[in-house]
């Protein structure tokens, strides 16, 4: 019983078409060049210089958090003043 668990799926797999893979290559791709090829310890060096540094990810994610809860603050609040709330209790004159 466990040969025939095991063969099943495996003749299963048998039935799938393989792709192609001797498509047809264009003309760019064949006159295209190799890429050149660089040492990590540059890449990894430009990486690090234009990604900012924690301290500045900090204090910019600080800077956002108070701004945001600022606005919730704002939201938060009436949104009729009193003024407008005296003339709808009282009513037009």
């Amino acid at each position: 019983m466990r040969f025939i668990a095991l063969i099943l799926p495996l003749a299963l797999m048998a039935c799938t078409q393989f792709p192609e893979l001797d498509g047809p290559v264009f003309n760019a791709g064949k006159d295209a060049k190799y890429p050149k090829l660089l040492p990590v310890d540059a890449l990894l060096a430009q990486s690090n210089s234009s990604s900012p540094s924690p301290e500045e990810t900090a204090s910019t994610l600080s800077a956002r958090i108070a701004a945001l809860q600022n606005r919730a603050a704002q939201l938060r609040g009436s949104v009729v003043d009193t003024n407008t709330q005296n003339l709808i209790k009282n009513g037009v004159n």
